[in-house]
């Protein structure tokens, strides 16, 4: 059955049960569904059609989920806004866009860039409640959507979203309603328990620190309560609050990125702390090897990586538990097996030829969730493939920097920078160079308890296994990265940290 479907179904068996816990609160599936529902009254009396744009202010809360479902199952198109956003930058969003509806917290409303932005577009407001049993309310006097906000209708399209914006300026991209279930249904081959067709409700709780603006976090938050499973939101992550939340609900299996990983093994949190947990996945950004034997020496825990976009609707290659202890070691540094639904072959970037087994090329996917199961889709991914279909992603193909005809793919770079004992995680990127053009730069966090290493010894370390123009010319240490909601390293801002920056000696 698709989302849609199940959804109004899995809420009605047992509306008492609790269904999403968040703000240290449990919303029951009744709680849940009775938001949902109001939601969808307000846009049937609005006058909003099947396929009208509706504009959601996501948070991880339990009323921002309901709104999403309301969206989902009355064939309206969710249009997401991220509300951490600098209000300016979210007003701009929201004007551009030009939804024929509006939903969110009364934070994000009321006074403000944001307010105006939607009394500028004369469309309708509504604003969640903040506790379960609290109406929603209308925003102001209008309660109809203008007659322009639903010239461009979207049936066949479930979300728009934003894309992480790791690399730039973030750009819209629609994903489809069958896209969408093509990805819940590949995404069953990784549960236990898969084989039931109709909705039921299921043991055990997902975590959940991915931002609901974020393809991870959406896409999780909806297949859990689809599947019938309890969900607990966490609105920002932060170790302690990620493991009082492991120890007071004990979920089996969590999702974390790669950043909050590294987090969690630098904050050298006790085994026993963690004892619920039969696994960890990890995906939105790329996760060292040797992060993943930490996990595995000092909890014994696998973490599971996923390898996925939002323009494919969620993930398209990963391990399962079983997988994983059959094969990672002889498969190390894998993001998994291509799903069974989806073909890949990895191609030359320059004739567009198929590669053999183990060369490195550009990643070319194909199948139903993509849109077109005829056409081959081409991402920006350097990548390999095995001939039993496990996945391994070298970098981006689109980030290269040119230093004076030398082609440095950074994700190299950082590799080698990772492997030193003092760097707990880095970032390189290109910035102008005056006589090359470009030069690699790259921004450090160390290791806790780590002095900072020597540029000079650095550099030595650094030359053993890499090319003399590979090495960055500018070294910065930082206490944190910039990073997107998603906790994934942002590479324009990491870029502005080298503004006016020396090379230190």
């Amino acid at each position: 059955m698709n989302v849609e479907e199940l959804l109004p179904l899995v809420w009605r068996i047992k509306p008492s049960a609790p269904c999403v816990e968040s703000g240290g609160r449990w919303w029951s599936w009744a709680e849940v569904a009775a938001v949902a529902d109001a939601v969808r009254l307000r846009i049937d009396e609005a006058g909003s059609p099947a396929g009208a744009r509706i504009g959601l202010l996501l948070r991880n809360r339990a009323p921002h989920l309901a709104a999403l479902i309301a969206c989902v199952v009355s064939n309206r198109c969710a249009v997401a806004f991220n509300p951490v956003l600098p209000s300016g930058k979210l007003a701009e969003d929201i004007r551009t866009q030009a939804p024929a509806f509006l939903v969110g917290a009364r934070q994000d409303f009321v006074g403000g860039e944001v307010e105006s932005a939607a009394a500028a577009l004369q469309v309708p407001v509504l604003l969640l409640p903040e506790r379960a049993g609290e109406s929603v309310e209308w925003l102001g006097e209008c309660h109809s959507v203008p007659g322009h906000a639903v010239e461009t209708l979207r049936a066949e399209t479930l979300l728009e979203m934003l894309s992480s914006g790791t690399t730039g300026p973030p750009k819209r991209i629609p994903l489809g309603r069958s896209n969408f279930n093509q990805s819940f249904q590949s995404a069953q081959a990784y549960e236990k328990d898969r084989g039931s067709a109709g909705p039921v409700l299921r043991s055990g709780v997902r975590l959940q620190t991915a931002p609901l603006t974020h393809i991870s976090g959406l896409f999780t938050g909806l297949m859990t309560l689809a599947e019938g499973r309890q969900l607990v939101l966490l609105e920002k992550f932060s170790v302690d609050g990620w493991v009082e939340a492991v120890e007071r609900t004990r979920p089996r299996i969590a999702n974390l990125p790669p950043a909050a990983l590294r987090m969690i093994l630098d904050a050298n949190v006790p085994k026993a702390r963690l004892a619920s947990l039969a696994a960890l996945r990890s995906g939105t950004a790329p996760l060292d090897p040797a992060v993943i034997e930490a996990f595995l020496r000092r909890y014994d825990l696998p973490v599971l990586v996923q390898y996925g976009a939002t323009e494919f609707a969620g993930s398209v290659a990963g391990w399962d538990i079983k997988s994983f202890k059959e094969h990672y070691c002889a498969k190390r540094g894998s993001v998994g097996r291509i799903q069974r639904n989806l073909e890949a072959r990895i191609v030359d970037a320059g004739t567009g030829e198929p590669v053999p087994f183990g060369q490195q090329g550009i990643l070319e996917l194909r199948g139903q969730q993509l849109g077109d199961k005829d056409r081959w889709v081409r991402t920006t991914d350097r990548a390999s493939l095995d001939a039993e279909n496990y996945l391994w992603i070298h970098g981006r193909a689109d980030d290269v920097i040119n230093r004076g005809g030398f082609k440095i793919h950074p994700d190299d770079v950082v590799r080698v920078l990772e492997e030193h004992p003092a760097i707990l995680e880095a970032v390189v990127v290109g910035v102008p160079d005056r006589r090359l053009g470009e030069a690699p730069a790259a921004a450090i966090v160390l290791a806790a308890d780590h002095t900072r290493p020597a540029i000079a010894e650095l550099r030595s370390f650094l030359g053993q296994k890499l090319l003399p123009y590979q090495i960055p010319a500018t070294f910065l240490f930082v206490q944190d990265l910039p990073r997107t909601p998603a906790l994934k390293p942002n590479l324009p801002e990491v870029r502005r940290l080298f503004t006016n920056t020396e090379a230190p000696a």
